[in-house]
């Protein structure tokens, strides 16, 4: 039997789509397989092949692919650009996938701003930029969409300016209304509240959305796959991605783009070369923010990068966690800590980290205040050593005073940095 393709019934923010296949039907590429229940947040899922039902579980859809598949796709019906990105399925492709038709469900009246996040936030992901550099006419055409449907003013296009290929792709067709700001090559600058922040010079609270400032977030691929929704009635069954670390080739980074979702994790890499021998952990995600998975766990609309992280070093007896907002959070760090054989001594958080409905933000994101106590509190509490997931600016403070203490800085990103061959987060300088 070929590998099977599945699809999570739960995808981005909101609830669990439900099924409106059964088993042993048969499917075409780009076909509705589940639907979001009336009224509710959530979105649409649409089979990326051709194929047969062979599964329907509590959490996901497993289809068996034909053999050949083509590129041809089952066509979005609805006649209103609005309308085709909500039947798309289309969520944000840079963070936690809310649903786009939701996000866009508001009308400027007068103003109003489409900031577009291109700065490829994280450390190793790179596929982003690549399709800045390789599809920069369609990129444009969907932030023009954009800004029709929410008659919006002006729409601006943020993106690391060392980025110089993707920005003079995307300079050569800019049209009138549209234009490019350069943003400093530091994390979090992709943070929503931070692009705000770079692009309008607003410092919004923790708890205020961009509409606060009269303006809209969205990302770069998302703006892709709106111009697909919208001009090829295409639903959101492609995803573009990025494969790094401990493969075969080992500390390659490697982008792969439309590739169909519902692939397994291990098919990706061996679409890379393979994996290698030994390696720490897989993880779904950048090397901040990302999360441990497994290579039996499947591409979702979310999946931006596949890293197969550097063998977990041993870690002192005792170890302290410190949590940044604009990072791992203390689950991540701890599931770190036991990896590397520590044990946690005590856990401080950043002095800017908020909690805002169950989840940590941060004040101001990238701008760090100091963290001095907080690393005097670990090594008060029994820490050898400190295990961080600090942003930029943080990690530049932990590293003014930590080492004075005598105590060693690991940081979260160290078995993806090292595994691509990347320099560690440690001090960082600020660069365009």
């Amino acid at each position: 039997m070929r590998e099977l393709y599945g699809f999570a019934l739960k995808q981005g923010i909101g609830v669990a789509s439900e099924p409106v296949v059964k088993e042993a039907d048969s499917i075409e590429r780009g076909q509705v397989i589940a639907c979001c229940p009336e009224a509710k947040l959530g979105n649409v899922i649409h089979s990326s092949v051709s194929g047969v039902v062979k599964e329907i579980t509590d959490t996901h859809i497993l289809i068996e692919p034909e053999e050949e598949q083509s590129k041809e796709y089952v066509k979005l019906t609805s006649e209103t650009p609005l309308e085709r990105i909500r039947e798309a399925g289309l969520i944000g492709l840079g963070g936690a996938g809310f649903p786009t038709a939701v996000k866009l469900n508001h009308r400027f009246e007068g103003g109003g701003a489409i900031l577009i996040n291109a700065s490829e936030c994280e450390p190793v992901l790179s596929h982003n930029v690549e399709r800045m550099e390789e599809s920069p006419t369609e990129i444009i055409r969907g932030i023009e969409i954009i800004r029709e449907v929410t008659n919006a003013e002006k729409a601006v296009i943020a993106i690391k300016g060392h980025h110089e290929a993707a920005i003079a792709a995307l300079t050569a067709v800019l049209p009138d209304k549209i234009t490019i700001h350069k943003l400093p090559n530091i994390y979090p600058v992709g943070d929503e509240r931070a692009v705000v922040r770079e692009c309008m010079n607003i410092l919004l609270e923790v708890d205020q959305l961009p509409l606060a400032a009269d303006a809209i977030v969205v990302n770069v691929e998302t703006a892709y796959r709106v111009y697909e929704a919208v001009e090829l009635r295409k639903p959101l069954i492609d995803k573009d991605l990025t494969v790094a670390g401990k493969l075969a080739d080992s500390g390659a980074i490697k982008t792969y783009m439309d590739r169909p979702l519902g692939m397994k994790f291990s098919e990706m890499f061996d679409l890379a070369g393979g994996i290698g021998k030994e390696y720490g952990e897989i993880i779904e995600g950048g090397p901040f923010m990302g999360k441990r998975a497994s290579l039996d766990h499947y591409l979702q609309k979310t999946t931006g990068g596949l890293i197969a992280s550097e063998v977990f070093w041993n870690g002192p007896s005792k170890i302290g966690l410190l949590v940044c907002a604009c990072g791992a959070h203390k689950e991540r760090l701890s599931q770190i800590a036991d990896s590397m054989g520590s044990e946690i001594a005590g856990v401080e958080y950043c002095k800017q980290a908020i909690e805002v409905k169950g989840t940590l933000k941060c004040t101001n994101p990238g701008i760090c205040p100091g963290q001095v106590q907080k690393v005097m509190a670990l090594k008060k509490a029994g820490a050898e050593a400190v295990l961080i997931s600090n942003c930029t600016d943080c990690s530049n403070t932990v590293m003014s005073c930590a080492p004075k203490m005598k105590l060693p800085v690991y940081h979260a990103t160290d078995g993806s940095m090292r595994a691509c061959n990347l320099k560690l987060v440690r001090r960082m300088k600020s660069t365009t």
